[in-house]
């Protein structure tokens, strides 16, 4: 019993040093990484930029950092345009961009009453942009046409 708890503790130490020794990738880096993915990969890696951008405009918000809450929101309806393409055009992942493209919609609209009354047209403006992105998604996924 006891050789097998120095082997699990060694395993589990091992597995902490090489984590500890990954770093997260910079958005710049993912960027880069998604504009020259395959177009099956793309969704998901525009997904995660999304997302990332997201986390910085809800920091931005909860700072009230408002010249960087701006561009932090253009930015995730960018990139959550650019997951709705991708998805659409290779068919890969277009359930998965969906949800997360609802998820961001509901958090910006949580957001958008806590923002600079001058903001929340800009917020309404970007959750009316993710609606229309999960539309088409919901199009894409049901085969329905644009009669």
């Amino acid at each position: 019993m006891v050789k097998h708890v120095g082997t699990v503790a060694l395993v589990v130490l091992v597995l902490t040093a090489l984590s500890l020794g990954n770093k997260e990738e910079t958005l710049e880096q993912l960027i880069a990484r998604a504009d020259a993915a395959k177009p099956e990969k793309q969704p998901e890696l525009y997904i995660e930029i999304a997302e990332r951008q997201m986390k910085a405009l809800t920091e931005a918000s909860k700072g009230e950092r408002w010249e960087e809450f701006r561009p932090e929101l253009q930015q995730v309806v960018k990139y959550s345009e650019r997951a709705q393409a991708s998805a659409i055009q290779s068919k890969k992942k277009i359930k998965r961009t969906e949800i997360k493209i609802r998820q961001m919609s509901q958090r910006l609209r949580d957001i958008k009453l806590d923002v600079d009354p001058d903001d929340q047209p800009s917020v309404q403006s970007a959750v009316d942009k993710l609606e229309h992105f999960r539309a088409e998604l919901f199009k894409a996924m049901f085969g329905l046409s644009n009669d």
